[in-house]
């Protein structure tokens, strides 16, 4: 059958993202290395690595030491992660956090503000704009330069972009944030739960790297849960999974040990749950005996709370991510003799290193799945 024009145009797009995503996987390669893994001729792609390099998709690299030495150096190429760049948010109660970043997730600006979760949720939906147009203003470029912004709130988020539920925000139940969002911001918005975009972040840039199964427990102001499963966040039949809501048996109400010490040492001083906890890590750290009974209390008593959910989906790993992460073993230790002592398979229990960032970092992996989705679909 005669190839028509269409079809010529069609092979050429197709061999263009096909090369394009080898370069995007690859830290450097060759034609030869780039013809051979993309399965096209080495000419077809001298061509179209050609037009990425006109295009701003990909770059020529310099010569490896030795080049000179084994004669004519064949040429070598990398992907471009300049070329593009996108935006993550993260909507808490405290505050609002976010970052820009390269294609490769390169952070280039990064800014937060604090907020209050009073504040009328079109007050919100406002700063959350104004923090974009700020930080992508930083970074040098105007939101409709960006790929994507994808964003992490607080709240059962369904797969519209819609939150279901609030506990933690006013007016945010019922909110179409992605589309109030979208209105605001012109560029595409992407939103999902919190602690989904969390766990996403471990799996990516974070202790979960190479995991297919893992629990994340977000400590902090509050508790949260994501999940990983299969190497993939976990939604739920009704996008609520991880929603620790109220448990039977009092698995969650484990910061009463640190309120309780914190006020026994200074009953005038008012502290919330976290300042409590804060409080109690630090009296610990200092060698304070009492302390460190009511942090290993805390930690035993959240143990206590993730064997429900631990012993049922049989993880490879339980990370404990949030401000209070910062306690490292006083917090780790005790859990994991709690799961010692009842698991079959006891699970690696391990701190987050991500410390504030990991729902803006959540988010920023959501919106490079984005952008790769764009960039390697074939345009009309």
């Amino acid at each position: 059958m005669r190839q028509q024009g269409g079809d010529a145009s069609l092979l050429r797009r197709l061999n263009s993202a096909a090369i394009l995503r080898v370069l995007r996987e690859s830290e450097v390669a060759t034609l030869s290395e780039l013809a051979r893994a993309a399965r096209v001729s080495r000419p077809t792609a001298e061509v179209v690595v050609e037009d990425l390099l006109a295009e701003g998709w990909a770059e020529e690299c310099g010569e490896e030491p030795g080049d000179r030495r084994r004669g004519r150096p064949a040429r070598r190429f990398r992907f471009r992660a300049a070329a593009g760049h996108v935006v993550g948010v993260g909507v808490g109660a405290s505050g609002l956090r976010a970052m820009v970043t390269d294609l490769n997730g390169a952070v280039v600006a990064a800014r937060r503000v604090p907020g209050h979760p009073s504040a009328p949720a079109g007050d919100r939906l406002d700063a959350i704009a104004e923090l974009v147009g700020a930080v992508v203003a930083e970074a040098g470029l105007t939101v409709p330069d960006v790929a994507a912004v994808g964003v992490g709130t607080t709240g059962t988020v369904d797969g519209s972009g819609r939150v279901v539920k609030s506990v933690a925000l006013a007016g945010w139940t019922g909110l179409d944030l992605r589309g109030e969002l979208s209105r605001r911001l012109p560029a595409p918005v992407l939103v999902d739960n919190d602690m989904r975009l969390a766990v996403l972040a471990e799996h990516w840039r974070g202790q979960a790297r190479g995991r297919q199964d893992v629990v994340y427990l977000f400590t902090g102001s509050r508790l949260g849960l994501g999940l990983l499963i299969g190497g993939r966040p976990h939604r739920g039949a009704h996008a609520a999974s991880g929603e620790i809501g109220r448990q039977p048996g009092d698995h969650w109400r484990a910061y009463r040990h640190m309120t309780d010490y914190a006020i026994s040492v200074e009953p005038g001083e008012m502290r919330s749950q976290r300042e409590a906890a804060e409080f109690a890590i630090q009296r610990a750290r200092a060698g304070d005996e009492q302390a460190v009974r009511a942090v290993r209390d805390f930690a035993r008593h959240l143990g206590e709370g993730l064997i429900t959910v631990v012993n049922p989906l049989d993880p490879e790993m339980v990370v404990i991510g949030g401000s209070l992460a910062r306690a490292g073993d006083l917090l780790i230790e005790p859990i994991r003799e709690r799961f010692a002592e009842v698991c079959l398979y006891p699970p690696v229990v391990v701190a987050s290193g991500l410390g504030g960032e990991c729902i803006a970092l959540g988010a920023v992996r959501l919106a490079l799945e984005h952008a790769d989705r764009q960039l390697f679909t074939p345009g009309p």
